[in-house]
């Protein structure tokens, strides 16, 4: 008999979640419990009472940050005259979500809704577009919201009044210049975008046509994005939707961090510094949804600006988990409204 076969989709899925699971179950025994500091192990944490409110805050601002993003990739599709619902939005959105959650990585949702999106468009690489510059507004929602809140925290000066260590402040000040270099690339992109005439990115898209086997997809890719350079207004409504939805994300991360009643947080304004950057250290992490990578950089975050690690990992976990039930109740969602799609096209 031949050894069985093992296809490659198979293997990777195998080995992410093996990975994922392997950097849990280290978070999980490096911090289960503190000689020196029995107060911040993972096992007096878990002894703690839950805070019920917290919890409930947890669930109902992720599905709410969640619903946001939907709308936001509604916006960037009728800003490409492509015919498209609320309903079809968020029908597409909760099975991107689900993918999202449960594949490796956090780009497994976007392949999904941009193959399910393009069997409803006729201008497919139009559709797909939307998805990817989603994804691009989205990253630029997540700086901007630490550019722009970072500095005016910065003005009040307000971890003044959060006990943070010195190295801890310089952490937030790297992390602030970061995401406010990024902002001012962003802008220069979109300024430099907008000496192109309409004649010339005409031409352009006359040249990209003419490149063997991709030509007519990459041109009409340039259209796309030309496309979206003339349509400032839909743009900068997706950008503050995101920025919108960054801020909900981090408030329930804030609200994830308190379901077990720790005895020491870094204060809300903290957040809105650290969680952006967790979120991105995350994205990164090739497990589903950042499975135990997410527990590790947020633990990180935490404890450089001098609070528990244990305190930060536990906030990711809490919050998987509130991501799990919204993903797991959307997925339900999706199938009663995909059949009742389908049943309105057969009437």
């Amino acid at each position: 008999l031949g050894s069985p076969h093992v296809s490659k989709p198979t293997l990777l899925i195998a080995l992410t979640d093996g990975l994922g699971l392997g950097l849990l179950a280290f978070v999980i025994y490096a911090h289960w419990h503190n000689e020196d500091h029995p107060e911040i192990g993972l096992d007096a944490a878990l002894q703690r009472p839950i805070d019920w409110w917290a919890l409930a805050a947890t669930v109902g601002l992720c599905a709410v940050s969640i619903l946001i993003t939907f709308y936001r990739w509604h916006v960037l599709v009728l800003a490409q005259d492509l015919p498209f619902t609320i309903a079809s939005a968020l029908r597409l959105g909760l099975i991107g979500l689900y993918w999202n959650t449960f594949l490796p990585g956090s780009i497994g949702g976007d392949i999904i809704k941009a193959a399910f999106i393009t069997r409803e468009q006729s201008r497919r690489t139009v559709a797909v577009a939307t998805v990817l510059l989603d994804r691009v507004i989205g990253l630029c929602g997540l700086v901007w919201l630490v550019t722009l809140l970072g500095s005016f925290l910065n003005m009040i000066h307000v971890d003044e009044s959060a006990p943070i260590a010195a190295d801890g402040r310089a952490v937030l000040r790297v992390i602030l210049l970061v995401s406010t270099t990024l902002s001012a690339a962003s802008v220069t992109f979109w300024i430099v975008m907008g000496f192109f005439s309409e004649p010339w990115s005409a031409r352009m898209a006359d040249r990209l046509e003419r490149l063997p086997k991709i030509g007519i997809s990459v041109a009409e890719m340039w259209r796309a994005i030309w496309l979206y350079r003339r349509r400032g207004k839909s743009v900068a409504l997706a950008l503050s939707l995101a920025i919108v939805a960054h801020g909900g994300f981090v408030l329930t991360f804030f609200c994830a961090a308190h379901v077990l009643s720790p005895t020491s947080l870094p204060s809300l304004p903290a957040h809105y510094l650290i969680v952006p950057m967790g979120m991105a250290g995350q994205a990164i992490v090739p497990t589903p949804n950042g499975v135990g990578g997410g527990e590790l950089v947020f633990g990180w975050l935490y404890q450089v600006i001098g609070f528990a690690f244990v305190a930060g990992a536990l906030g990711s976990l809490v919050l998987r988990a509130a991501t799990w039930l919204v993903a797991l109740l959307g997925y339900f969602v999706y199938f009663r409204m995909k059949g009742a799609a389908a049943s309105a096209r057969d009437a």
